[in-house]
């Protein structure tokens, strides 16, 4: 265990951070600051200030969809730094990859699956071609935010400058603000 000793005092790191973790689960699983508070012995004050030291970002829940795009790690760093709840990004090898080793049904199934997640999110983020963009744009009814990376059919890797997609996410920060 990791003790920090504070005046008389001797204090367990890791049980504040079990009890941070179980209050973050409760809230999770639908609990109210107030209910979490009771549970903590703590003022419920304290539960919102809790949320407020790790918040990364108010608003409704973001998906990053694109492909084939060389710089992926990239831009799932830019994705990871803006809390994006679901991001799929795939290289060109990536892509041609599922394509080669999967049926037509799997990537049916595979193309079904994304869609229907992505129309479960408030905001969309789209790379792609044109081709690909009305497509998306034809699949999801919410906020749609197209990024063209080219006309189809693209071949190869695609290079998305990551300070475009930061200032996309700052824009929705400021417009959910």
């Amino acid at each position: 265990m990791d003790f920090v000793r504070i005046g008389e005092k001797l204090v367990s790191r890791e049980r504040i951070i079990h009890m941070i973790d179980k209050a973050l689960e409760k809230r999770v699983g639908g609990a109210s600051q107030q209910e979490v508070a009771n549970m903590l012995g703590v003022d419920r004050s304290f539960v919102s200030r809790l949320e407020t030291l790790g918040e990364i970002r108010k608003g409704g829940k973001i998906a990053l969809i694109g492909f084939p795009l060389g710089n992926k790690e990239e831009l799932q760093q830019v994705a990871d730094e803006f809390g994006v709840d679901f991001c799929y990004l795939l290289t060109d090898e990536e892509r041609w990859r599922l394509a080669d080793e999967s049926s037509g049904a799997d990537i049916i199934n595979e193309i079904m699956r994304i869609v229907a997640l992505a129309r479960t999110y408030d905001t969309l983020i789209f790379i792609g071609s044109d081709m690909r963009i009305r497509f998306a744009e034809a699949m999801v009814d919410k906020q749609l935010i197209p990024i063209n990376i080219g006309e189809s059919p693209i071949k190869g890797d695609r290079y998305l400058d990551p300070e475009e997609l930061r200032g996309i996410f700052r824009n929705l920060q400021d417009h959910d603000a």
